[in-house]
């Protein structure tokens, strides 16, 4: 039975066809930890997250869709996605170790990758199939897909300068997560190429959080010179950052343009006036990786080589409110300047 279940080539294909039938009428499935041990083989892709308990009810929220993408891949090759939660108290390389020398799956998806990461090392040692969905300065030639930061913070930073802004602040993540770090770069470049520089006062490292969002507004406010403008690296600052300015009477938009990153299902959906932020396919996202991880684990089963992917995943600006102003360059920089020195294009 088990023979003509696993396709050997050595069993007729009116025997395999009754087994299967009588299979399905049995409701028999095969017991995968046996079938495991026998190949060497899972059947699962691993997608290791990494909890941060200042944005839980908001951060995962953007994976789900990534996971949907990837398992409409997997699904259709028999194979299965696990989600690997790594707690906050947790070491993310212990925990991929764990993962890896279990044999609890076939190949992984790294996510929030770290300046230095060593998950990434660890699994280049091991040799293991692995793709990173963020950029590091670990590792050697290995699978990545990151977002398009450079592309959001030319787009973010060229709408904001053709509006008159030149003390355009940055808001960045506090932690050693790469992309915070790739973002004021990006940032710093698109301002370099206009003239403009970044200097360190303007870049503000919060939790990527409703709360890092509040204390951002209130530095912002105590600022001598307050910025025109802020770029955010991440949507859920935006929440906190909002009721932080009306208190002080400071409406986005209006006294101060305010740009968001990516177009979340729950994010930024009610934020009034809306947050100019950027869209993208989290479900197209997920399809890649998914795609990619089958080259992966095929190569790895065939003895074969492949060479390592990587993709830098387009965002597209969604103009909104909070962008509405413009701004004459002298009152840009202007400490003293009030409210209604500003051109409002809406109030």
């Amino acid at each position: 039975m088990s023979r003509a279940l696993n396709g050997r080539a050595d069993v007729s294909e009116e025997t395999r066809g009754r087994v299967l039938a009588a299979a399905k009428r049995l409701g028999y499935s095969p017991n995968q930890s046996g079938r495991s041990l026998r190949s060497g083989a899972t059947g699962t892709v691993g997608f290791i997250i990494i909890a941060n308990r200042g944005r839980a009810s908001i951060g995962e929220t953007f994976f789900m869709t990534v996971f949907d993408g990837v398992q409409s891949v997997l699904a259709k090759h028999g194979l299965d996605l696990v989600i690997y939660y790594c707690g906050a108290e947790q070491d993310p390389e212990a925990y991929a170790k764990r993962v890896v020398e279990r044999r609890l799956v076939d190949g992984l998806v790294v996510a929030q990758t770290t300046r230095i990461d060593r998950r990434i090392d660890y699994l280049i040692r091991r040799k293991f199939p692995f793709i990173a969905f963020g950029r590091s300065q670990s590792g050697g030639a290995h699978s990545w897909i990151d977002l398009d930061f450079e592309g959001v913070a030319e787009q973010a930073i060229g709408l904001l300068y053709k509006q008159g802004h030149r003390r355009i602040a940055v808001a960045t993540s506090e932690d050693e997560v790469n992309f915070g770090y790739v973002y004021v770069d990006a940032c710093r470049a698109a301002l370099d190429r206009r003239g403009v520089r970044l200097t360190e006062d303007l870049i503000f490292r919060e939790a990527m959080s409703e709360a890092g969002g509040a204390r951002l507004g209130e530095r912002l406010l105590a600022c001598e010179a307050r910025p025109t403008a802020v770029v955010m690296v991440e949507n859920s600052m935006a929440i906190g950052l909002y009721p932080k300015l009306r208190e002080a009477g400071v409406k986005p938009g209006r006294d101060i343009a305010v740009v968001g990153f990516d177009q979340s299902p729950t994010s930024s959906l009610f934020l009034q006036p809306s947050l100019t932020q950027f869209r993208l396919s989290l479900f197209d996202l997920g399809d890649w990786l998914g795609t990619h991880m089958l080259a992966l684990l095929d190569a790895r089963r065939s003895g074969r080589t492949v060479a390592p992917a990587r993709k830098i995943w387009p965002l597209e600006l969604v103009p909104g409110e909070s962008t509405a102003m413009t701004v004459a360059a002298s009152d840009d920089q202007d400490p003293s300047r009030s409210p209604d020195r500003f051109i409002a294009a809406s109030s």
